[in-house]
């Protein structure tokens, strides 16, 4: 890490800072606080928002786990923020995702909409947000062709779910990285322990 964690348990001056850090350890909860947390809570007020919205992203929304954990996991790879995915693709795996299309995902060329979605590996709707994925986070900008096959699979609510996950946590896996949260994102996904 590029600047030293916060010690744990966090020291607070305040008793808004003390809420705080509670408020990170009842969402993580009944894990510890994690390293993410420890950079975060030089600033608490930033600690504390960043917790209230991936709270929101991560438990609240209408998706299915698979297709949360796999945006979240295809973030890491197009970002090689490998701290992110040793937390995120076992998510997708107990979500049902198996080890060959967590192979595919882990791929590091762009997806294309026309390509086969890992043979029978991902289905219509994973493959899709993939894609989806890839094209949010290297290019920004998103294909006419790959929102009209997001907009046949999903609805309104999903598409901003989705799209809302995607563009959470590339902020994530961009602080992760610039930071070098975790000492692991410029390793690899092989070199990285599943949480």
């Amino acid at each position: 890490m590029r600047i030293p964690y916060v010690p744990d348990p966090p020291p607070t001056s305040t008793p808004s800072d003390a809420a705080i850090v509670e408020r990170i350890r009842a969402r993580r909860s009944p894990r510890p606080l994690q390293s993410l947390d420890l950079a975060l809570l030089h600033s608490p007020a930033v600690a504390d928002g960043w917790n209230t919205f991936l709270g929101a992203v991560r438990t609240r929304t209408s998706l299915p786990d698979d297709i949360r954990e796999l945006a979240i996991s295809r973030v890491a790879v197009c970002n090689r923020a490998w701290y992110e995915w040793g937390h995120h693709a076992p998510l997708a795996a107990r979500a049902g995702v198996s080890q060959e299309a967590l192979e595919v995902v882990k791929r590091e060329g762009a997806l294309e909409v026309g390509e086969a979605p890992g043979g029978q590996l991902l289905n219509e709707r994973q493959w899709a947000v993939l894609v989806y994925t890839d094209e949010m986070t290297r290019n920004v900008h998103v294909k006419d062709e790959t929102f009209a096959v997001l907009k046949k699979l999903f609805n309104d609510q999903e598409i901003t779910e989705i799209t809302a996950t995607i563009a959470c946590y590339n902020m994530v896996s961009r602080f992760l990285v610039a930071l070098d949260v975790g000492e692991r994102n410029g390793t690899g996904p092989d070199d990285v322990p599943a949480h």
